[in-house]
């Protein structure tokens, strides 16, 4: 190891931090998709003994639109995690996401440019769709978060007006009338699906995919099973309104608890780009060696990964504690 030159020691610790990033999110990864699958397991159990078994399949009439997006047309969306079929959650245009991402993305493969070499041209494409799926992410759950918190409210209104006698449909338009966004673009597309013909059961799964949010799925499960095995709607939906609110504010009380812990994450994050800044201005002949020579422009691709894999990492136990 003491006969190699320091670039090649250098690009191996970046190697092995890589690996070692890459090897967390794979866990991770693995984590989820192991709670969704033994979720989908326990909903399964659930359903599948309490359901009545149909004479005629169900005939699903895909729309032109989607049929024809199915191939090329979805790898990019998918590859950048956007959804072009609702574009309007998304407050900057996706052309004008994907444009800033990659100038960031420019920008971060240059200041690790002088660590990896030639391999910094490997690291853009990786850091583009990082930067734009962070984005569309940010965007996603940031929706999903109001939706949850306004839903509580919309099902007390359907409560109000199934026990007064309206029908479920029109207690639906009601909501879409009478709430708040997002909350009532949603219900408003479901109320049109109704007033085309289509099943209430499928209008609230499809709402609940096109959603992403576990409760509107949980939503749709009880007015299926309602409708199959009897009962009293209100008083479900009463119960789900209830839980939803109580979860509701348990996930605040755990936002408040870990607002010490995010408030320091933000800290330490955006704190070296400050004191660089600064330092920047107040000598640029003293920063300078960090750009103009190469054991400064190592130091600088060795900082900037250290900053990520550290952001990446605090990011992912404070939300990892807030899911548990």
């Amino acid at each position: 190891m003491s006969g190699l030159p320091v670039p090649a020691l250098w690009l191996l610790g970046a190697g092995c931090l890589l690996l070692m990033v890459f090897g967390l999110s794979a866990y991770l990864l693995a984590q989820g998709m192991d709670t969704q699958r033994r979720m989908q397991t326990r909903m399964a159990g659930v359903v599948q003994p309490l359901a009545r078994p149909r004479t005629l399949a169900p005939v699903r009439i895909a729309r032109r639109d989607t049929v024809e997006r199915q191939g090329p047309a979805r790898w990019g969306p998918a590859l950048f995690g956007f959804n072009p079929d609702a574009l309007g959650r998304y407050r900057l245009s996706w052309w004008m996401v994907l444009l800033l991402s990659f100038a960031l993305a420019r920008l971060g493969a240059e200041l690790v440019g002088g660590l990896l070499g030639s391999a910094k041209m490997l690291l853009l494409p990786v850091l583009w769709v990082v930067l734009a799926r962070s984005y569309f992410g940010w965007c996603e759950a940031k929706l999903r978060k109001q939706l949850l918190s306004q839903m509580p409210d919309a099902l007390g209104m359907i409560v109000r007006s199934v026990r007064v006698g309206i029908p479920v449909t029109q207690a639906i338009g009601a909501v879409a009338v009478e709430t708040e966004l997002p909350t009532s673009a949603e219900f408003s597309a479901l109320h049109q699906q109704l007033l085309i013909g289509v099943p209430l059961e499928d209008g609230l799964v499809e709402m609940g995919r096109r959603t992403g949010v576990a409760e509107y799925r949980f939503f749709a499960t009880a007015v299926s099973l309602q409708a199959q095995t009897g009962g009293g709607l209100s008083d479900v939906l009463e119960n789900l309104a209830d839980v939803i609110r109580r979860r509701v504010a348990l996930q605040s009380r755990g936002y408040a608890l870990s607002s010490e812990a995010r408030t320091s994450a933000l800290v330490l994050s955006v704190m070296p780009v400050l004191t660089g800044g600064v330092l920047w201005l107040i000598d640029r002949q003293y920063m300078s060696v960090l750009f103009d020579t190469p054991r400064g422009k190592s130091l600088m691709g060795a900082a900037a990964l250290s900053l990520g894999a550290g952001v990446f990492a605090m990011r992912t136990i404070i939300n990892r504690t807030l899911a548990g």
